[in-house]
């Protein structure tokens, strides 16, 4: 059985996974909760963790990318 951290941290390698292998890769928090069928809550976790650990960043456009390639 699945607990809260278990499925937040799969999710973190999932997405994780996702931006490495499209570097270029731009959505916002309501098209990354279409693309793998997350609850906002969810997102918002796991996008918040990803992005507080600088994996990702929020542009001005509320568009999600990896922090390291300078979009």
């Amino acid at each position: 059985m699945l607990t809260l951290d278990t499925a937040i941290a799969d999710w973190l390698a999932i997405v994780r996974a996702e931006y490495v292998e499209i570097p270029g890769l731009m959505l916002t928090k309501p098209q990354i909760q279409r693309l793998y069928g997350m609850n906002a809550t969810t997102c918002d976790t796991v996008v918040n963790k990803l992005i507080s650990d600088g994996f990702l960043k929020s542009t001005p456009r509320q568009m999600i990318v990896r922090a390291n390639l300078g979009a």
